[in-house]
């Protein structure tokens, strides 16, 4: 069996959050965790590997600065995608956009 994709979700809304943490985690071949919180996100991204970080419209630009700082000297690599919503088309599209653009990004590096 191939490893799920490892989705890492932050938002700043419960509803929405639950939402797009069931939309993610009813596609076989994706997993996801959720955090409100910009602490608990970064605890998330130390402690799992995650192929894929969501960020809601709804955090707040400096948050999303930092977040998006932090994570990539983590991991150069990652794929950092800012959803707004809109539905569960446009959140699937999203995230196989940047899940090719992330294999794509590896091959030019391999070389």
């Amino acid at each position: 069996m191939l490893n799920r994709i490892q989705v890492l979700v932050i938002g700043r809304q419960a509803e929405i959050m639950d939402s797009v943490l069931h939309l993610i985690n009813s596609t076989p071949d994706w997993e996801a965790a959720s955090t409100l919180a910009d602490e608990e996100a970064i605890e998330l991204f130390q402690q799992r590997r995650f192929d894929l970080v969501l960020i809601g419209g709804g955090v707040e630009p400096e948050s999303e600065a930092k977040l998006r700082a932090i994570f990539t000297f983590q991991n150069p690599l990652i794929r950092i995608v800012q959803h707004f919503g809109n539905g569960s088309s446009l959140l699937f599209a999203e995230i196989r956009a940047a899940l090719t653009a992330q294999e794509e990004g590896k091959y030019a590096l391999l070389g």
